[in-house]
């Protein structure tokens, strides 16, 4: 999502991105106080699968927000386009 990897076109969903880091960034703290607390370890696994699930809704929003703006930068329209209706199917298929 940076100009360094040579990509010049906007990405829609880095607001969303970086909020959704930051709420993993937060549950990551509580989970280590429960730790110091010495919380009951399946508490803590509960919380380091949700920890999980969360990284893996954000990767996928990176990812679609990625190709989205190639797509866009390419001239294709996502919204249109029944190859993005495809792309994110195989998404939901495969995350």
């Amino acid at each position: 999502m940076s100009e360094q990897s040579g990509h010049a076109h906007q990405h829609k969903q880095t607001r969303a991105i970086v909020n959704r880091l930051s709420r993993i960034e937060g549950h990551i703290r509580s989970i280590k106080a429960m730790v110091q607390d010495e919380r009951d370890c399946a508490d803590v696994l509960i919380q380091l699968s949700a920890v999980r699930s969360a990284v893996d809704k954000v990767g996928r929003v990176v990812l679609e927000d990625h190709l989205e703006s190639c797509m866009l930068h390419e001239g294709v329209v996502a919204e249109d386009s029944p190859i993005w209706a495809e792309i994110k199917e195989a998404l939901d298929v495969f995350l």
